[in-house]
Parts: C-alpha cells; sequence; structure tokens
C-alpha cells in the first residue's frame, strides 16, 4: 500500500521567510503559541488560498507580523479567525489545549460513562428534549448500571432536558439518569403525546475506556448462504489486525454477503480505511482506493491509498472478493465511514447503503504539535496546545468528493432509525439490518413491512457525539 507515513514537510523557517524577513526577532517577540498557530496553519490548512491573512504576502516585515498576534488574546481565537466558511464548508477544524487527551482518544482511550444517545424534542413542546439509549459500550459504567439501546431519559439530576441546558448537563462527568416513557395515551395522534417519568433514577460516572471499535461480528443464514455482519464504530489505527481476524472467519465461513454497520461511526484513520476496503473486494490490490490532495502548496504530498494485499505488519489480509456490499449508514456517520463508500463505489456493482444522509465530511486532517516540523516528536515543553485543521481532501478513483450535505442512501433504501423501536443491535429483526437481509433473501414483503416503522417526524437536536468535539474525523497519521 503506498501509505502516508507522514506529510513532507517544509522547514518553518523557510515557510515563514516568505511571510517576514527575521524569524528570529518574530520568535523572541511573539506569542509562542499564537507563532505556533498561525505558522501551522500558514502551511497546511486545505483552504489557505481562501483566507487572506494566511497569504505568504501577508505581513511586509517581523514588527508587522508580531502585532497582528497580538491582537488575538488567546491561540483559540486567531485559530477560529483563520478558518473558512465554518457554517457550511470548514465544520471539523479543532484545535485543544491538552494534546495528551486528544492522543488517548485517537487510541480509543476516552473518559465515557460508555453510552450513546440522541436527544430528540419532546412531543408537544418548543422547549424541552428527551434522551434515547442508542448503544452501550460493554463493561461500561452504562452497562454495569443495567442502561440498555432504547431506554428514554427525560431529565438529568431531577432536571428537565430543554434547549438551553442539554450540553451543561450531559458534559458532566457524573450525573444521574431520570428514566421515562413515551406516552401515546392509547391513541395514533400525537397531539397528546408525552414523555412521562418512570420512576427510575440511574447515576452514572465517567471513567477512562478503552474501546474495542468491533463491536459486534456474526454470520446470519439467510436461504442457504452465509451473511457476515461487522458493526464497526470507529476507524481506530491499530485495529487492522482484528479486523483481519474477523475477515479471516467470514472467509472460513463461506460468506457470500455482506453486511458493514457504520450507522454511528463517526471515521478515523485513512489507512484502515483502505484496509477494510481491502478485506471487502482482493480483485484490485495496486489499484487507488482514495487520494488525498492538498492545499496549492502543497501539492508534492499528494498520496494515493491503494487496495492492499498485505498489512503493514507483513500479514496477508483475509479478502472476501465481494462485488456487492451492503452498508448501513446515519447521520451520525462521517468522514472515513464515507470515504469507505466513496472510495467502493467506482469498483463494486453495487454499494447498497441503507438508512439516511450521513455528515457530508470528504476532508482529511493531521494533529499539529508545536515544533520544528509540526510533528509530535520535539514538541515545546511549555504548552500542550495542538492542532486538528483540515489539510487535504479525500476524493475516489474518479476524483469525486463527498458532497457537503453528506452520501444519500440508496433508492428505495431509506429508513429513519425509529427511537421508539430501536431494536437491538445485530438481531436480524433490528430494522436496518433486516432491511439488508430481506434484500439478500428477496422478500419484498418483510422488505415494505419494515420500512413501514421508519420513524415518525421526531426532531432530532444533537446526538452524543456533539458533546466531543474530539470526535471521528478523517485521520492522517
Amino acid at each position: 500500500m503506498n501509505k502516508l507515513k507522514g506529510l513532507l514537510l517544509i522547514c518553518t523557517a523557510v515557510i515563514l521567510t516568505s511571510c517576514f524577513q527575521d524569524n528570529d526577532d518574530v520568535a523572541a517577540s511573539a506569542n509562542d503559541i499564537n507563532d505556533f498557530v498561525y505558522s501551522g496553519m500558514n502551511i497546511f490548512y486545505l483552504y489557505k488560498d481562501n483566507i487572506p491573512n494566511l497569504a505568504d504576502d501577508r505581513f511586509s516585515n517581523a514588527s508587522e507580523y508580531t502585532e497582528y498576534l497580538n491582537t488575538f488574546n488567546s491561540p483559540f481565537n486567531l485559530f477560529e479567525s483563520l478558518l473558512y466558511q465554518t457554517e457550511t464548508v470548514d465544520r471539523f477544524s479543532w484545535i485543544v489545549d491538552d494534546y495528551l487527551a486528544l492522543e488517548q482518544q485517537f487510541q480509543g482511550n476516552t473518559l465515557t460513562n460508555g453510552m450513546e444517545f440522541a436527544l430528540f424534542a419532546a412531543p408537544n413542546s418548543t422547549t424541552e428534549g428527551f434522551g434515547v439509549i442508542r448503544l452501550v459500550l460493554p463493561n461500561s459504567p452504562a452497562d454495569n448500571a443495567g442502561l440498555k439501546r432504547g431506554d428514554i431519559f427525560y431529565a438529568i439530576d431531577g432536571q428537565r432536558l430543554t434547549n438551553n441546558n442539554l450540553r451543561t448537563l450531559l458534559g458532566q462527568d457524573s450525573y444521574t439518569l431520570n428514566l421515562g416513557f413515551y406516552n401515546d395515551k392509547g391513541t395514533i395522534e400525537t397531539t397528546d403525546d408525552s414523555i412521562d417519568p418512570l420512576n427510575e433514577d440511574i447515576p452514572v460516572g465517567k471513567v477512562q475506556y478503552t474501546e474495542d471499535p468491533i463491536y459486534d461480528t456474526k454470520i446470519i443464514n439467510v436461504g442457504g448462504e452465509n451473511v457476515g455482519y461487522l458493526m464497526y464504530n470507529g476507524f481506530t489505527a491499530g485495529s487492522e489486525n482484528e479486523l483481519n481476524e474477523v475477515f479471516g472467519t467470514f472467509k472460513a465461513s463461506n460468506v457470500q454477503h455482506l453486511v458493514v454497520d457504520l450507522r454511528y461511526n463517526p471515521g478515523g484513520s485513512v489507512s484502515t480505511t483502505a484496509y477494510l476496503a481491502s478485506m471487502i473486494t482482493g480483485q484490485y490490490t495496486g489499484e487507488v482506493f482514495e487520494k488525498l490532495i492538498y492545499n496549492s502548496t502543497l501539492q508534492n504530498n499528494n498520496t494515493d491509498f491503494n487496495f492492499a494485499s498485505k498489512l503493514d505488519d507483513g500479514t496477508t489480509i483475509n479478502s472476501l472478493g465481494l462485488n456487492k456490499v451492503y452498508v448501513l449508514a446515519t447521520g451520525s456517520s462521517a468522514s472515513a465511514s464515507e470515504g469507505l463508500i466513496n472510495g467502493l463505489e467506482p469498483y463494486l456493482e453495487n454499494v447498497v447503503k441503507i438508512g439516511s444522509n450521513t455528515v457530508g465530511k470528504t476532508q482529511a486532517s493531521r494533529t499539529l504539535y508545536d515544533s520544528p516540523n509540526f510533528g509530535r516528536q520535539g514538541a515545546n515543553p511549555s504548552h500542550t496546545y495542538a492542532m486538528q485543521p483540515l489539510i487535504a481532501n479525500g476524493v475516489n478513483k474518479n476524483n469525486e468528493t463527498v458532497p457537503g450535505d453528506g452520501l444519500p442512501p440508496s433508492i428505495g433504501f431509506e429508513y429513519d432509525e425509529n427511537p421508539l423501536n430501536y431494536g437491538v443491535l445485530g438481531d436480524v429483526n433490528e430494522p436496518m439490518l433486516a432491511l439488508a437481509l430481506a434484500d439478500i433473501e428477496d422478500a419484498m414483503a418483510k422488505f415494505q413491512s419494515i420500512k413501514s416503522k421508519s420513524a415518525q417526524s421526531f426532531k432530532l437536536l444533537m446526538d452524543s457525539n456533539a458533546l466531543n468535539p474530539l470526535e471521528g474525523g478523517m485521520i492522517i497519521e
């Protein structure tokens, strides 16, 4: 695989010379962190050409540059000022003041209570909301407390959820969930529906937790043929060998169909994405799966990620040689998840997308540290700021990107998850998986019956990923 091990970095001093003449003066007088932020964005930012303040000729001398940096009272403010169209184009770049926590998260180690949830507007209310747990991590505090997918909560610590307190209440390290239920009053009308208390309160606290991105795998027999099911919740670098073992089991079991469940997968490593694509296929080794395109000054860094026959450690990839795959995706599927679909579509006869529109993130990012080459080694020991700006655009072999409004489901396979009928993940009766199985079985009556149970009109306020700005993305190691 033509894998990107690191960017072809340009010496900071050389680049900054194009901005001003005397770098030593700037280093002695400018705020170190602000200088790091500006320098990194000036070199790497994907949309550099769209930001006048990032132009190489923006400053005529060191004093002018220093004066500019000093107009920002924090690195966060400077960083935000250099982003391009944050409402529509760059919704995904960010900066942190603790890269140690960031690194742990990229390795799958986070502070969590182990539950993911969606938050909806409460029926017949303009201010209140309710939450529905959609996933519980095994052996987490939420799991140990007995919480499960489909549980509804209407309040935290006795306070009803509203549009104004969601982030504050749910951002705490520990809290008590006040459970409730959806009361339809026994009528088909929704005008009298409400979320009512169950009088059951569950305390949960956050702990350091290392998540296995492979949430579930199984082999399902449908009409005498074996269907492999994989629920994969993050393209975590280092999970490739475990993935390969799963596909080894699929291969040994003569799996003829595959369902990849990415409904809650926010993204991750580009390399891992290419490896998974290689496991699904196997007949395209050496051909381009995805390309990363950089800004106008870093075109030499443009990189192809190819279908591979071996992992980095030389292990032979267990490939299924499929020409069709089912992908379960929702508005929580982003970045590398979208890249997998986009990269496979030029090759496979059919990538059947079941669910709803994905997020719409085609760009890749990389962690930039305050070091001479912006890598981790040699990082300035006086602070722990790091940036994760968008630095490249991901396209498939036909140079097609993921649309900004996401990848739509395949025609006829639209399905909005119904929080009142989530089903058990991995169970053959769980609606999204059941749709794939019904299509494989060519059971159209069953297919239409499942589709009829799609969500009634619930207004989604946010999901748990939105509480964590570090979640997901398409990451270049």
